[in-house]
Formats: structure tokens, sequence, C-alpha cells
């Protein structure tokens, strides 16, 4: 338990916390202290080596300790400090949305080079709205669509869009179930979607950080992990442009299978798995003919 009495020092406060998480069992105890006040503060990561002489208010010091002791219950670092990079963005994030992967980072890079970061694009269920948000941020496009199911979920993309977008950006977050929100639209250049890929008999084996911690409707899908998947393979062709892409994340166990449905649903081409980070199958890319 921390014995420090103010005023306390970034230093100070940075050893105080290691050793809290020291005795927590936390990995990487010190690595974890100094990035538990700099994500905290907003500050870059080893902002707190370099001003470890600097004095914190009592409200950040509250602030500090709120998240050290979320963390020390187990709590998954980002919803601990409530907040999580994703590319050039920090988003904000909490148990109403799944924490965004550095995996998932790719699916935004696949889809910029294959629309040369113009058209229309639809995140399908876009939880925080790390994709949705990267692809209006980075790239030129006339419309960028977020569907979600989750109002939850919905008011925390919300506070991300208005924090993130400049002011031309166009993008409109859209209340329903996977592409529902989409039925008026036509023409649409890419469809993208880390859609729920995990079976119920999965959640054994996850993680407790997961387990425990992130929303299973974000999760969980039934028909072996594949429901979500496969709905939205069937759906896209009615949307998307003639060549317009299909980007999906899915289970690197299930890839194969997602790449086999789509090509025999007859309304794709081009049908292709790509591998992510750990060289493991993460992605399923085609083009509606």
């Amino acid at each position: 338990m921390s014995v420090l009495a103010l005023p306390v020092t970034v230093r100070a406060l940075r050893n105080d916390i290691a050793a809290q998480f020291v005795e927590a069992g936390i990995e990487s105890p010190n690595a974890e202290a100094r990035d538990s006040i700099a994500a905290v503060l907003d500050q870059s990561r080893f902002w707190p080596v370099d001003h470890g002489d600097d004095v914190l208010s009592d409200e950040l010091l509250l602030a500090i300790r709120e998240a050290v002791a979320k963390r020390k219950r187990g709590m998954p670092f980002a919803y601990a400090v409530g907040k999580a990079a994703f590319r050039h963005l920090t988003l904000v994030v909490d148990q109403r949305v799944l924490i965004p992967r550095q995996e998932t980072e790719l699916l935004i890079d696949f889809v910029l080079d294959a629309t040369k970061g113009r058209g229309v694009v639809a995140d399908v269920g876009t939880g925080s709205g790390c994709i949705a948000l990267a692809l209006a941020t980075e790239g030129h496009y006339e419309h960028v669509i977020a569907t979600e199911i989750s109002r939850e979920a919905m008011a925390v993309a919300q506070l991300n869009a208005n924090a993130v977008l400049p002011p031309q950006a166009r993008f409109s977050l859209r209340e329903g179930d996977l592409l529902d929100p989409l039925t008026e639209e036509d023409g649409i250049t890419a469809i993208v979607s880390n859609p729920p890929y995990l079976a119920p008999s999965d959640m054994p084996q996850l993680p407790p950080s997961v387990r425990e911690w992130e929303p299973h409707q974000a999760l969980l899908s039934d028909n072996d992990g594949l429901a979500h998947t496969l709905r939205i393979v069937d759906e896209a062709p009615r949307v998307l442009s003639r060549g317009g892409l299909l980007a999906l994340e899915v289970d690197s166990r299930r890839a194969l299978r997602v790449a086999a449905y789509t090509n025999a649903n007859g309304s794709y081409r081009d049908v292709q798995v790509l591998r992510d980070l750990t060289d493991r199958d993460r992605f399923v890319l085609a083009r509606a003919r």
C-alpha cells in the first residue's frame, strides 16, 4: 500500500507505483508504472522519466492512483487508464467496447492501399470507432459510415469522433445490426469489419484480461464463431460497388473457412487471406464482382 504524502514528485510516485505493481504480481512493473502516469496525464511514455522532479497536483495524483487501483484489481491497462493508442490516435476506451489491437492496424493499411483513400467506406460493428476514425483521419474519403448495434459502444465511438475528427470530415455513426443501417446505400467503395469471431467454446482458453473484462457481445458469435462474419459476406454485395472491397479481420483458426465461404458465395473475386504481425492468417479480403 502507498504511504506517500503530498507533495510527491513524479519520480517518487513512479517508484511507489512500481512497488505496488510488484506486490500485485504485474509483469514489467517499472514500465507499467511509467506508462500509467504518462497515459493518465496524456503525455508521451517517457515523459515521467524526463520530468522526475515535477510535482503533480492533488487532482492529477488522485486520477493516477485511481487508475493504479483498477490495474491492481486485474483490469486491463487500457481500461484502467481509460484510453488506448490506435495508429496515430489516442482513443477513449472502457468496458463498453473492445480494446483496439495492434493487429487491427494492418487492416487500415490494406483498406487505404486498396481504395487510395477515396470513395465511401463503411466500418461494420465499429465499437470504439478505431477503424472508422483511423480511415476518416488518414484517408480523403467522401464519407465514412460506422455502424454499431450497442448504444453503449456508440456513445464511446461518438466521444472519440468528437475528439479526433477534423471539422471537414464527413462521418456518420448509425445504430443497427451489422449492415442493416446500410440498406439505403449503394456503390460503397469498401466495407471493413472486425466482427465478433470467437465461439462460446473458446472462452475458457481466453486470458482472464479478455474473458473477465471485455464485452462478450463484441467477442462471441454463433455457428462456431462464424455467424457474424458469414452474414457480412452474404450481405455486403448488395451495397458494394462493382470491384468494391470487402476487408474482414477473422480468427486465425477460421480464416481459410471464411475465404472458402467467400469464394463459394459467387459474388466475389480475388479472395485472399493475409497474415498479421505474428504471421497468422488474420484477414480475408475480396472484391465484389
